[in-house]
């Protein structure tokens, strides 16, 4: 019985049975490779872009035609002359040797399907264009018009510099179009109530013998944000849970905390608090610490959740239903009473993964916790019983990473399946399913306003998606490997993402654009946090660093002019030395989490490795 091959994959192959003459295929890609190489310097390094992509679907177009040992000259003739960057793309397609590999490679399904976009001046384009019709090269144009995109803009061409900034995602640029769309980045206004003052704060304040000097400053921090941000989204364009009066509680002692917290600047960098986990030999593969710095989880490789306290406070569960009906609930210290003091310990050890734990995440209100798993679910957690209240599946792969909005109640996900998902707490079904990447996503995170998630890839790019229709409203390519880690901005305007490459990149929301490239890591870039008010970006990485950049000055006079966001030509100013204001080396340890308190204190986690 023949198998019928799934229609689409077949559909999608067959654009390779117009084939020219395998033998003239080297010749096809010298005479092309002589023509660029030849050209003038503005156009070559455009058109220099042309070489990957043609060079994949012309072996390829060999492989399905069954042209196997031209296919394999092929390819050790030119492979060496690809950028370094794709390196690893072509390793797997130098294991595609035969028709019937190609038909379960799902990189290859993606790099057929999905164009290849590429960014050229109009000068350049019809320079190519000439000299593909005048040859008769119809094998070479035919590829173009079918498989490659190419995003044609006028103006000056683009410089080497420029190109290599930007490209070195698995299916190139994004196209201009995909980051016209508006982007409501601004913050959400806080709702007002006021900030009493504690009467330990009163006293002291009598003893200096100025007892309302400080009560203005009280206020004004309560009503920091009463004027409509002009960039935020409409208060109600999607629906945030109400504010409950624990919530409340917690919003005026952030803004207690507020009150006392540093002010940093490169002439005032953080103190760091290093948390190591020693001996785990679990294999520690997620950390997450609570809002109010109180709570640190661990997630691990022997499918444990740990959650510890940081402070003197102990983790207590609820006690039994039948302890709970005996307390009097008009009593003031009711939330006290209901905790079981047997149960007082600083560790809690949470089972019910089947799989190593790659993401965690606690809840605002400190509730609740998430942990998604490689068994392909993401389990809720109560703090209060600690137990397991929910398993969503609906990722059929391991899930990379999770995360709370920063509300509570929604939560993403995103895995090995390519795409993420947006759920609410009470819905086992997800609500919106953000599909466009080619590869795993690795990494999500909620924008401040909760209006929009991003999400990192393992295709090399970035997406930013809104959570209202689910629609795809940037696109950012540029890092070299997969995506790791994502930092918003506190204002909501700018973004900062880590790789593999050991770059992070910086990005205007608003006009979807790069703004600053950092460099100075060795290794993957696992971890990355603004302080409190985005005066420093905290980068970790797996090279046992800490880093910490100057933010304010790194977006600082943006050149975001239209012209710029019309064509892309990105002037990035080499001055990663001058926006490092710190290297931190730990003994031997990749840093994995970081987390700045309320106050500013920089904490940072990881396991320590004795290689």
């Amino acid at each position: 019985v023949v198998v019928e091959d799934q229609p689409d994959v077949s559909a999608v192959l067959s654009a390779y049975n117009q084939q020219g003459d395998p033998t003239l295929y080297e010749e096809y890609y010298s005479g092309l490779k002589h023509f660029i190489e030849c050209s003038l310097d503005c156009h070559r390094a455009e058109l220099s872009q042309l070489f990957y992509p043609l060079f994949v679907h012309m072996y390829l177009e060999l492989v399905y035609n069954q042209h196997e040992s031209e296919a394999k000259s092929f390819f050790e003739r030119f492979h060496g002359d690809q950028e370094c960057y794709y390196q690893d793309d072509l390793r797997v397609l130098s294991s595609l040797t035969k028709k019937e590999h190609m038909k379960g490679n799902e990189t290859m399904l993606d790099f057929r399907t999905s164009k290849f976009v590429l960014r050229i001046s109009r000068d350049s384009y019809q320079l190519l264009k000439r000299h593909l019709q005048e040859k008769q090269n119809n094998q070479i144009w035919n590829i173009v018009q079918e498989h490659l995109y190419i995003d044609i803009f006028d103006g000056m061409p683009r410089s080497k510099q420029q190109i290599d900034v930007m490209v070195g995602s698995l299916a190139g640029e994004a196209k201009r179009e995909a980051n016209k769309a508006k982007v409501f980045f601004g913050l959400l206004k806080e709702p007002e109530f006021d900030v009493p003052l504690d009467d330990e704060d009163e006293e002291g304040e009598n003893e200096e013998g100025k007892p309302k000097k400080k009560k203005p400053k009280k206020d004004s921090v309560g009503s920091k944000s009463k004027k409509q941000d002009p960039n935020a989204p409409p208060q109600n364009r999607i629906p945030l849970p109400e504010l409950k009066d624990s919530d409340k509680l917690d919003k005026v002692m952030n803004m207690k905390e507020a009150a006392r917290r540093v002010r940093l600047g490169p002439e005032c960098l953080p103190s760091i608090c290093f948390y190591t986990f020693l001996n785990a030999y679990q294999g520690l593969t997620a950390v997450d610490i609570t809002d109010d710095s109180s709570m640190i989880v661990g997630g691990f490789a022997d499918s444990t959740v740990r959650v510890w306290s940081v402070t003197p406070k102990k983790l207590r569960s609820v006690k039994t239903a039948a302890d709970l009906s005996l307390i009097d609930k008009e009593s003031d210290d009711v939330l006290e009473r209901i905790m079981d003091e047997k149960t007082a310990s600083e560790l809690k050890i949470l089972y019910g993964h089947s799989g190593p734990v790659y993401g965690t995440s606690f809840s605002p209100d400190r509730n609740y916790l998430l942990s998604c798993s490689e068994d392909g679910t993401v389990r809720l957690w109560s703090l209060q019983t600690f137990t397991c209240l929910v398993g969503y599946k609906g990722h059929n792969y391991p899930v990379w990473d999770t995360q709370f909005s920063p509300y509570g109640y929604y939560f993403v996900s995103g895995g090995h399946d390519r795409v993420a998902r947006l759920w609410a707490t009470d819905h086992y079904q997800p609500l919106r399913i953000f599909a466009g990447h080619l590869a795993d996503v690795t990494c999500t995170r909620f924008h401040p306003n909760s209006n929009y998630i991003a999400t990192g890839s393992a295709d090399r790019t970035i997406r930013l998606w809104d959570v209202l229709n689910g629609n795809c409203v940037r696109i950012f390519t540029g890092h070299k490997g997969p995506i790791h880690s994502l930092a918003f901005s506190p204002n909501g305007r700018f973004l900062a993402t880590g790789a593999t490459d050991g770059r992070v990149l910086l990005w205007d929301i608003g006009h979807g654009l790069m703004v600053g490239e950092l460099k100075g890591h060795t290794d993957t870039i696992y971890a990355l946090r603004f302080s409190r008010d985005g005066e420093i970006l905290a980068s970790g990485s797996m090279d046992n660093t800490v880093r910490l950049w100057d933010a304010v000055k790194a977006f600082e006079d943006l050149e975001t002019d239209d012209f710029t966001t019309a064509t892309g030509h990105i002037n990035l100013p080499e001055n990663s030395q001058d926006l490092l204001l710190g290297t931190y080396m730990t003994k031997s340890t990749p840093v994995v989490h970081l987390h700045f308190t309320r106050r500013n204190l920089l904490l940072a986690a990881g396991a320590y490795s004795s290689q």
